[in-house]
């Protein structure tokens, strides 16, 4: 589906970067990896030019402009274009608010939200340089969807993200390129810090199976998730975009934009008095749940 393609996957030493990384090279594509662990980004390449693909590395973190410049500059020596920009990298500060310093605010917001900024316009500058056309998937997660108790850095980053997306969908379709967002969910490292699916990412990673009941409940494997990014990089998703897609297990999630639930009026404007007493009956019954919604049973 991709061949000829020339992709960008930030973060794609480990995890569902590298199962991006491998996904799209297996679909025809030639592949740029990234990621600061030059050992991890160099066994990424070398699975993929084993499998009869073409990789190359540029080891640098994600957030400076500096590597998203590298990045594209890497795509164009090696494969003379660039077609597709996947912006995975990210890390964890997992803390409750009162434990999180600025430094581990920061340190997440530099590399999931500014990362994708900064490698999102080199990218979109390539396109325009190149005629137009093109993709850009930006990867976000159930966190930015829904609370994610201990991590305000890592929610907040995400759910920039998913607004970003729809921003640049907006201002990039003159010039023929697609934004959208992957919501994905798979036992990796990172999910292993919640402590309902540490087992089961453990078992995984032993080789074993992930569970019916988690497949069901829309979580599977980084390989689940990977075909729903070749298929929006493809000419078969031309006409998707500005759209948050989730995918996990068995499921393909499409996740609505925030949209007003409820509303009422009042000529010459409101009090709290006023508000007090509309709002238990004509705007409570509409309040939003914010935690997850995962079944119970998923998490046993």
């Amino acid at each position: 589906m991709l061949a000829g393609r020339v992709v960008v996957v930030t973060g794609s030493g480990r995890g569902l970067g590298r199962a991006y990384a491998r996904a799209v090279a297996a679909a025809g594509a030639a592949v740029v990896v990234n990621d600061v662990d030059a050992d991890a980004a160099a066994v990424v390449v070398a699975e993929i030019a084993a499998a009869g693909g073409r990789a190359v590395p540029v080891v640098a973190p994600v957030g400076p402009t500096a590597t998203a410049d590298a990045l594209v500059a890497a795509a164009v020596e090696h494969f003379g274009r660039l077609d597709a920009m996947v912006t995975n990298a990210g890390l964890l500060r997992d803390r409750t608010i009162g434990k999180m310093s600025d430094e581990d605010f920061d340190l997440v917001l530099e590399t999931h939200l500014r990362g994708t900024f900064t490698c999102a316009r080199a990218a979109l500058a390539r396109f325009r340089e190149q005629g137009g056309g093109g993709r850009l998937v930006l990867i976000g997660s159930p966190a930015g969807q829904r609370a994610s108790f201990g991590q305000t850095n890592y929610s907040a980053a995400k759910a920039g993200i998913v607004g970003m997306t729809r921003t640049l969908a907006a201002e990039a379709a003159r010039h023929g390129v697609t934004v959208n967002a992957l919501v994905p969910v798979a036992l990796t490292r990172m999910v292993a810090t919640i402590p309902a699916f540490a087992e089961a990412v453990a078992a995984v990673e032993a080789g074993e199976p992930v569970p019916s009941r988690l497949r069901e409940a829309g979580v599977g494997t980084a390989e689940d998730v990977a075909p729903l990014l070749v298929y929006l990089l493809s000419g078969a998703a031309a006409g998707v975009t500005g759209q948050a897609l989730g995918i996990g297990g068995d499921r393909i999630t499409v996740w609505t934009h925030p949209t007003v639930a409820a509303e009422v009026s009042r000529e010459g404007g409101w009090t709290a008095e006023s508000i007090a007493e509309v709002f238990p009956e004509q705007l409570a019954p509409h309040l939003q749940p914010y935690t997850p919604d995962v079944p119970a049973e998923a998490t046993r």
